[in-house]
């Protein structure tokens, strides 16, 4: 849609307005590091809008999958501009800013969260830079366990540093959604399983279930809104998802 449509303003603002209390969970995530919630959730706040105007559905990528990340990026760089818990040579905070990018980006073209090889050739480095990239920003105080890097290049780096979890709504542990899968019907289960544990494409997912990419589309999103819902309210299971 052009964006002198006066309709793209109102896309956009509805597109913001649906999304905020995905970054009001992830600014809650880093509450218990130094900053005011206030500021946080307007730094995700700005990370969500970055992310709807960025966003571009015909690389086949569904919104939620592109906006946590980019959501994430940005909160993380309010930390590492903020202050860093070491000193650290200039050249490696801007190593660690160029990889956290390049793992957005190629997160949205993929569809799936990039491999150290993938990020070295699209940044034009080593290996071992983007290794240090990554290992630089445990240097910040917003470095936590689970960005540890951990990963082998036959694995996404999205197993190292949470960002399959980011993706799932920043779940803090996978024990916490494992009882909510449980009343999905098997299908949504299914599909999510696919999409968020096997890194699979949506396309890839419709041709396996037998079903419309678009129809895979319209499940995850009503899927992930009903475990997002219950995971913001806290509520213990009472029902099902709808199914389709």
């Amino acid at each position: 849609m052009d964006e002198q449509d006066p309709r793209h303003a109102r896309l956009r603002d509805r597109l913001v307005t649906a999304h905020l209390p995905v970054a009001e969970h992830i600014a809650r995530r880093f509450s218990h590091r130094g900053e005011a919630q206030e500021d946080l959730t307007q730094v995700a706040t700005l990370g969500l809008i970055n992310a709807v105007d960025r966003f571009d559905p015909d690389r086949g990528v569904d919104f939620l999958s592109y906006a946590v990340p980019t959501i994430m990026g940005e909160v993380r760089r309010h930390f590492r501009d903020t202050g860093w818990a070491v000193r650290m040579p200039r050249r490696l905070q801007e190593l660690h800013l160029a990889v956290s990018s390049a793992i957005a980006r190629l997160s949205q073209e993929l569809g799936r969260a990039p491999t150290p090889s993938e990020l070295a050739e699209h940044l034009d480095i080593s290996r071992d830079d983007v290794f240090r990239g990554l290992e630089a920003g445990n240097a910040y105080r917003s470095a936590s366990l689970d960005e540890l890097l951990t990963a082998t290049d036959e694995i996404p780096l999205g197993a190292a540093i949470g960002s399959d979890d980011a993706e799932l709504l920043e779940v803090e542990n996978r024990e916490t959604i494992r009882p909510l899968l449980a009343e999905l019907d098997e299908r949504e289960r299914r599909i999510l399983v696919m999409r968020f544990f096997r890194s699979m494409t949506q396309t890839q997912i419709a041709e396996q279930i037998g079903i419309s990419q678009m129809h895979v589309s319209r499940l995850l999103s009503r899927t992930l809104t009903w475990l997002r819902d219950r995971l913001e309210t806290a509520e213990s299971p009472t029902e099902s998802a709808t199914t389709d």
